[in-house]
């Protein structure tokens, strides 16, 4: 049975997305990898054994384009007004709560936020599928 164990994203400040990430999720450098062209960066909680492998293309200035095949990743929470409200209180600009309920019943309560290089992030309370 296969196992996933990290997704990984580009990025062009190391310093930026680390913080915002420990910042917004409690995410801490987990590994640190570098190498002439490019250094990996493991982001990890104790919440679960999944990482976020950051990738620092040295010497690139331009940002990503993300185009439209990127989704997003996404984040549980026990609180998430709690939450919503702590990452207003950070200045990381999270989007309005938002309940999602095709034919009447909430099948997920979420909220968007962006990281510094625009990719989006989904925080979502926890409970049911989304636990």
């Amino acid at each position: 049975m296969a196992k996933a164990i990290h997704s990984m994203i580009r990025v062009l400040d190391e310093a930026r997305s680390v913080a915002f990430y420990r910042r917004a999720f409690g995410l801490e450098v987990a590994d640190r990898l570098d190498f002439d062209d490019f250094t990996l960066v493991y982001l990890s909680n104790g919440e679960t054994g999944f990482e976020l492998e950051l990738t620092v293309n040295k010497g690139r200035d331009e940002p990503y384009d993300l185009g439209d095949g990127y989704g997003h990743l996404a984040f549980s929470v026990d609180d998430l007004a709690a939450e919503h409200a702590r990452f207003e209180a950070e200045g990381l600009a999270p989007r309005q709560i938002v309940e999602f309920a095709p034919g009447g019943a909430v099948i997920a309560t979420f909220f968007f936020v962006a990281d510094p290089d625009g990719y989006q992030i989904e925080v979502l309370q926890r409970g049911g599928r989304y636990g």
